[in-house]
This record gives structure tokens, C-alpha cells and sequence, in this order.
């Protein structure tokens, strides 16, 4: 029997937690080097936010998150393996902070968007699509430039997306500005903002 890969959260109130992953044929984890390049970035602005992660997978950077301070975390998640993970993940921590919501991202992102808007409340959204070398997934950024154009500035503190190195994404989309961009290999994180 395969053995089980893992990562643990990095830190905060749930540093050392163990969580798994799915397998690597449906989902690909993000890189620990990534994670911790995000976090110092953001540290202190995600603290008590809302905090949306779409394609989540195992869920280890929401559960990250969480585990540094934000104040509730929602799932988007349709493979049904990776959900099963997700939710035993999320088991760890604290599920009433968590909602999950199953099925395609690109079809629920409009629920998200109507419960922050329930709230009145902002969320930062981290973008972590599949790459578009995968089969099937050959138009998902452009897909994903049309779901961010389509984000209410209102319900938005701050997108980041991960995303393939090779792929240069326009300067702005919709009403969101890139701040900046950071190149890690293969994979680079670039931020977005609506410009005040």
C-alpha cells in the first residue's frame, strides 16, 4: 500500500498539524517555499479576514490560514476524493470556521460572492487552478481571467493567483490591478487588487 503523503500547517494555532493530500493525479499540492513566501507577505493582513480558496484540494492553504488568524475560511472544492481529504483535514482544526462548497468552482463562485455579500464582508481570494498542460483543464485561465473580471469589487480585499510560470496574465483584469508578481521555478504568485 502507497504511503500516504502529507504536509503539516507551518504555523500558528495549528502549527505541526499533519494533513493529508490527495492524490497527485487529481490535485498538486502548492510548494512549501510558496506557502511561506504568501504568508510573510500577507501575515498580519489576514487576521480576522475572510479567506476564499478556490480549487482547494486538501485545503492547506485555507487550513493555514485559519491556523494564522483568519477569521473563516471557505472551501471550493468538486473532485470527489479530494473532498473526502478536505473535510478530514478541516476535522483538525476548527470546522465552524470552514465552509465548503462542492462542485465546480467556476459554477459556485457565485454563491461565495452572495454569502460575503450577505455578510458584508470582504475576503481575500487565493486562485490555485489546475495548470493548463493537464487534459481537459487546456482553457481553465481563461476561464479563471473571466471568473476574476466577474468578482464584485466589494466582496474582494485582495486575489492571489498561483499559477504556471510560462503564463504571463494581463496587467489588469476587470477592476483589479496587478501590485506584483514573484517567480518561485516553475510556479509564480501574482497579486491583484482593485485600484483606489
Amino acid at each position: 500500500m502507497a504511503k500516504p503523503i502529507t504536509k503539516k500547517i507551518i504555523s500558528g494555532k495549528y502549527k505541526g498539524k499533519t494533513l493529508h493530500l490527495p492524490s497527485l493525479s487529481t490535485t498538486r499540492s502548492s510548494k512549501t517555499i510558496v506557502l511561506e513566501s504568501f504568508y510573510n507577505t500577507l501575515q498580519f493582513d489576514i487576521i480576522d479576514a475572510n479567506f476564499v480558496e478556490l480549487f482547494s484540494g486538501s485545503g492547506s492553504i485555507g487550513l493555514e490560514a485559519l491556523s494564522r488568524g483568519a477569521k473563516k475560511v471557505f472551501f471550493m472544492e468538486r473532485d470527489r476524493n479530494a473532498l473526502k481529504v478536505l473535510q478530514e483535514n478541516i476535522a483538525q482544526t476548527d470546522p465552524s470556521a470552514c465552509e465548503i462548497y462542492r462542485g465546480d468552482t467556476f459554477a459556485n463562485i457565485g454563491a461565495v460572492v452572495k454569502r460575503l455579500k450577505t455578510l458584508n464582508e470582504e475576503a481575500y481570494f487565493y486562485i490555485d487552478p489546475p495548470f493548463s498542460i493537464r487534459e481537459g483543464h487546456e482553457d481553465i485561465y481563461l476561464k479563471m481571467i473571466n471568473l476574476i473580471e466577474n468578482l464584485p469589487a466589494e466582496v474582494v480585499d485582495m486575489i492571489i493567483v498561483e499559477h504556471m510560470t510560462g503564463l504571463e496574465l494581463p496587467e489588469s483584469i476587470g477592476a483589479f490591478t496587478q501590485l506584483k508578481s514573484k517567480k518561485f521555478g516553475k510556479t509564480t504568485l501574482s497579486y491583484y487588487q482593485e485600484e483606489m
